[in-house]
């Protein structure tokens, strides 16, 4: 079996490069005395669509089954054009694994026209690769297409400009020792002038979905088009407090109404 600890280093590496704000949290953090545990993290990509081979869900699963994630429960996002799945590790003490794809193929033909072209890049067999889920971008593509993604889908501006990298990685709010609640939690990061994601309230979820969440909104980075270099949200951090089910057993899946506004965390302002 593939030990999942160099996945994990290669993913923090890659996602704290292009967030800044993550570190700053996590040595925030770590100076109260907190080990951090991570709950999930993220990834996203397209679907394959109209004659087109996307690189999707089931390309970037396969790195992560090798190194013991078992898949487990599926949602779908109809309003953004999006499915998703995750999947648990065999060790209870690494984090989840939440992969998305988009549903291309439910785009306007110009959307879809403008993916198929960054897709017909990719290099022969990319989407075999074992650095796959950190890759990052493997085309090229201008300001110009990504405004115009961004006009219909956030999520697909987000992928034609950032490629194949963790969206998120999420704190285990249950394993702080000086917060008494995520919204305790908000508090702090809000007093430290972190800006955080209130679609849908501060706190998405509530106890009796046996899962509460929350997350900074993605912070600008300056991102090479190929027009030119333009600030962009790139991506966040994100926090989850789990709640007993009635076996005692803490909930381990997901809300999807919650996660649909969650998605947003990467959305311009």
């Amino acid at each position: 079996m593939t030990s999942a600890d160099p996945i994990l280093d290669a993913l923090w590496r890659d996602y704290t490069a292009s967030t800044p704000q993550a570190a700053l949290i996590h040595n925030l953090l770590s100076n109260r005395g907190e080990q951090i545990v991570n709950d999930h993290i993220a990834l996203r990509s397209f679907g394959s669509f109209a004659g087109h081979r996307g690189v999707g869900i089931a390309d970037l699963q396969r790195g992560f089954e090798a190194a013991g994630w078992q898949p487990r429960d599926h949602y779908v996002f109809d309003d953004k054009h999006l499915v998703a799945r995750y999947w648990q590790h065999e060790n209870p003490a690494l984090p989840k694994v939440f992969i998305s794809e988009l549903e291309v193929g439910k785009l306007s033909p110009h959307a879809q026209e403008i993916i198929a072209g960054l897709l017909a890049q990719l290099p022969t067999n990319f989407a075999q690769r074992a650095d796959l889920p950190w890759a990052g971008r493997p085309w090229q593509v201008s300001h110009a297409q990504y405004t115009a993604l961004l006009a219909e889908s956030e999520y697909a501006a987000w992928m034609a400009a950032f490629g194949f990298r963790v969206n998120h990685f999420t704190v285990d709010v249950n394993r702080l020792q000086t917060f008494a609640s995520l919204a305790a939690l908000n508090d702090f990061l809000l007093a430290q002038n972190i800006t955080l994601n209130r679609a849908g309230g501060l706190i998405k979820g509530n106890p009796a979905e046996r899962l509460e969440q929350s997350s900074t909104m993605a912070a600008p980075v300056d991102v090479q088009f190929a027009d030119g270099v333009f600030a962009i949200p790139s991506c966040y951090y994100e926090f989850a407090k789990r709640y007993p089910l009635p076996s005692g057993e803490l909930f381990q899946g997901f809300v999807p109404a919650s996660a649909n506004k969650l998605f947003e965390s990467t959305n311009v302002r």
